[in-house]
């Protein structure tokens, strides 16, 4: 057999594999509108539901539950988005994300949080009503809802 027969066949095969590849690790943005409410007195318990939406065209409702401890005091109702890590599927972003966050407010709150879990990364920003003072550190839990 020639040497040339075999380049074209090779070179194919080896594409094939790349794009393959390449698919397989294709990656998608995902944002979240979300509703928190809760209060805090050293110890922070936040609950409420969400709505994520992925740029390769996957959509889910999800329930938000964030339990924290810090320098907290308050009771509030936060609206926000959230911005996460490129994930590869939307099922990469259920599970438990540990968090640190800020929040203050007097009849009007705002809340900002950085989180993580693994490679996944998110940040909440929100706003809202309420009397709220606080610097936190604990987890948020996203599940299907």
């Amino acid at each position: 057999m020639n040497m040339k027969n075999l380049i074209a066949p090779a070179l194919l095969l080896i594409a094939g594999l790349y794009a393959d590849v390449a698919a397989a690790q294709a990656m998608t943005s995902c944002t979240m509108t979300y509703k928190l409410s809760g209060w805090s007195l050293v110890y922070r318990q936040y609950d409420g539901i969400g709505n994520i939406s992925c740029s390769n065209g996957q959509r889910a409702q999800v329930a938000l539950s964030s339990k924290s401890i810090g320098f907290t005091i308050g009771k509030s109702e936060i609206e926000g988005t959230g911005v996460f890590s490129d994930v590869r599927n939307l099922n990469e972003i259920y599970g438990n994300f540990v968090a640190l966050g800020g929040h203050a407010g007097a009849t009007q709150s705002v809340e900002g949080q950085v989180l993580t879990r693994g490679e996944i990364s998110l940040v909440l920003s929100g706003k809202g009503r309420g009397i709220d003072l606080g610097v936190t550190l604990g987890a948020l839990n996203i599940s299907p809802r």
